[in-house]
């Protein structure tokens, strides 16, 4: 049965650019219940900024003092004025309260960003923590309609976006804010005139700033979008590099490729773009200010309303006025991205889970194996079912086979069983309890894999066969070893059990890999056994070793066999017979070749010859 996977150059991840617009409010409200749990952090982040800032603000109206004074001594000695002259010392002094202030405020920022890169970093913590919880939550058919690259790129790129921007923006805001209110102060305590004169361009600022702001929200979101495209495109051509390359499909993955990475670029390039013109819009109606103030600064100095002193500082002021209004437009802007990928977290951690497990589940302890179909109905979409009214008894101990063409419903029987996907009509007992009575985890305990899709990890061959019972010896895993019949080609590898395998587990065969998934499923020692085409990638002579060992394996336990050839199951105790989702017979391979039905004719045309 197709499972919505795809080939290596397949791709569902690509959407339209145009999405419609997101929840920013809702996301950042979800934000913000993450950030609960660090409130006294950021009160102390909080309280700090406003330290580090303060200590800051006092810097240029001492400095302008000292301008004042410099300026005052020049002009007593150019009027010649007796006791006229610079006072050395007093300048001195508070150049030396200056740098202590400074300092004062660079440890204040310290510890300020020291605390926020906590709790940023853990904050991440608990997002990847919760996305890895919510994974194994989550049912199959949500993998089968996402490119793995999609999935990963919300474990990585989206967190690791919501950390740096959180790390960043949140402590940039507060000593912003904090360094705004300060800067207003002492504007109006040098001049109101001049303050007033000030804020006038504010409006101007503002009015450029969220103009940007407001057109960049849309192409930062399709950023993170676009690059779970790429990640997932990429993912996809190397984990089937082989097969592409056997195609010459090279051409096509790298067409593909390109236009996904034309879509990124083009909207990474337009929201980079119109995040770097916030510098420039502030720098030039920064410029602006500038001149006003230095002109009317000027006029006040002549009328004797305010020193030199004092112009200087002012115009530090409003260049620090300036920063925190540019920096609050880059947050915001930054924000759009951290908003963009924390929606696409949250998107993930709202998917529609598995049905839970029930409260007081039935125990697996004495389950001796007995195993119902029961009207069951299923399909992958609720508006095409594929298996329609099946219904089978299996009785503890025997050994079942299903056959029929490909598509018939073989592989879709065995996910049911194991809870893979829900039945949407009738039920599927064990024992006579219904599976969904069971708890998920035991339920699956009960079983031993061995599928057509070999799954190997990157670890020793000791380890790969211990990972259906992880407390196993290693005589234990050496016994199954030997029941597989995996022993003794183990044995003449380099390191033997200690041979580590690659990523792709490709430094062993493929027939090497399906003994080496065997023995894990004889170690698991389950109540149930499912082989699903376990002995499609090996040679005949090895088939008949690992049927020997199936043999022994299946003694005393119900076992289900899916098999293409049928040369495989001619001993089992039924063989049930599917076609288009139905079981159309049934019956051991003697009673059914004399029915000469459908089974008589998949049997018999694996015999015949192919006319040129």
């Amino acid at each position: 049965m197709s499972n919505g996977r795809r080939g290596p150059m397949g791709g569902h991840g690509m959407r339209g650019a145009g999405e419609k617009a997101k929840d920013f409010k809702g996301t950042m409200k979800k934000l913000a219940s993450y950030l609960k749990p660090y409130t006294l952090s950021i009160i102390i982040v909080f309280i700090f900024a406003i330290g580090s800032a303060a200590f800051s603000i006092v810097g240029p109206k001492i400095l302008g003092n000292v301008t004042t004074e410099i300026f005052s001594g020049l002009m007593d000695k150019v009027k010649g004025v007796a006791d006229g002259g610079i006072d050395f010392s007093y300048i001195a002094n508070t150049l030396l309260l200056l740098l202590g202030l400074y300092l004062i405020s660079a440890l204040f920022s310290f510890i300020q960003t020291f605390v926020m890169t906590g709790v940023s970093q853990k904050v991440s913590y608990n997002m990847r923590k919760d996305i890895s919880e919510k994974i194994n939550r989550m049912p199959l058919k949500y993998f089968d309609t996402k490119t793995h690259g999609e999935v990963l790129s919300r474990v990585t790129n989206d967190v690791d976006t919501v950390s740096q921007t959180l790390n960043q923006s949140l402590s940039q805001m507060l000593t912003a804010i904090t360094t705004l209110i300060g800067v207003l102060i002492m504007m109006i305590s040098i001049s109101g005139v001049m303050t007033v004169a000030a804020l006038l361009i504010l409006p101007l600022s503002m009015g450029l700033i969220f103009g940007v702001v407001k057109k960049s929200q849309k192409y930062f979101k399709d950023q993170q979008k676009f690059l779970g495209n790429v990640n997932g495109q990429v993912e996809e051509v190397y984990s089937g590099h082989n097969i592409m390359k056997a195609f010459n499909g090279e051409e096509r993955a790298i067409k593909e490729f390109d236009e996904l990475n034309n879509q990124l670029y083009h909207s990474a390039w337009k929201s980079q773009f119109l995040s770097g013109m916030m510098m420039p819009i502030m720098s030039f109606v920064g410029n602006l200010g500038y001149v006003l103030v230095s002109i009317l600064g000027g006029w006040l100095t002549v009328k004797n309303r305010i020193s030199v002193g004092d112009i200087q500082a002012f115009i530090q002021y409003i260049r620090t006025f300036n920063q925190p209004i540019a920096q609050t437009a880059q947050i915001a802007n930054v924000l759009q991205s951290t908003a963009a990928a924390a929606e696409r977290v949250f998107e993930f951690l709202d998917e529609e889970e598995e049905t839970k497990d029930p409260v007081s589940p039935v125990s697996t302890e004495d389950i001796n194996g007995e195993v119902e179909f029961k009207h069951v109905h299923f399909g992958y979409n609720e508006d095409k079912i594929i298996v329609n009214d099946f219904n089978s008894k299996i009785k503890p101990g025997q050994r079942v086979a299903i056959v029929g063409p490909t598509g018939a419903g073989k592989t879709t029987m065995v996910k049911l069983l194991m809870r893979f996907y829900d039945v949407n009509d009738g039920a599927i007992l064990i024992d006579g309890h219904d599976i969904r009575e069971f708890n998920r985890g035991e339920l699956r305990s009960l079983f031993g894999m061995v599928l057509q899709d070999t799954w190997l990890f990157n670890g020793s061959i000791m380890e790969n066969i211990r990972y259906s019972k992880l407390d196993a010896s290693d005589e234990e895993v050496i016994e199954a070893a030997k029941a597989a019949h995996v022993h003794r080609f183990v044995k003449t590898l380099p390191d033997g059990y200690n041979m580590i395998l690659n990523e792709e587990a490709s430094n062993v065969s493929q027939g090497q890999k399906q003994l080496l998934t065997i023995a894990r499923a004889i170690l698991a020692d389950p109540k149930i056994l499912i082989l699903d085409e376990a002995t499609s990638s090996v040679d005949t002579r090895t088939e008949v070793l690992i049927q020997k060992a199936m043999d022994n394996l299946m003694h005393g336990r119900t076992s289900f066999i899916i098999a293409h050839r049928l040369s495989t199951i001619r001993d089992a105790d039924l063989i049930l017979v599917m076609k288009d989702g139905d079981i159309v017979e049934q019956g051991n391979h003697e009673e059914l070749l004399a029915k000469k039905g459908f089974y008589a004719n998949l049997y018999n045309s694996q015999f015949e010859e192919v006319e040129a």
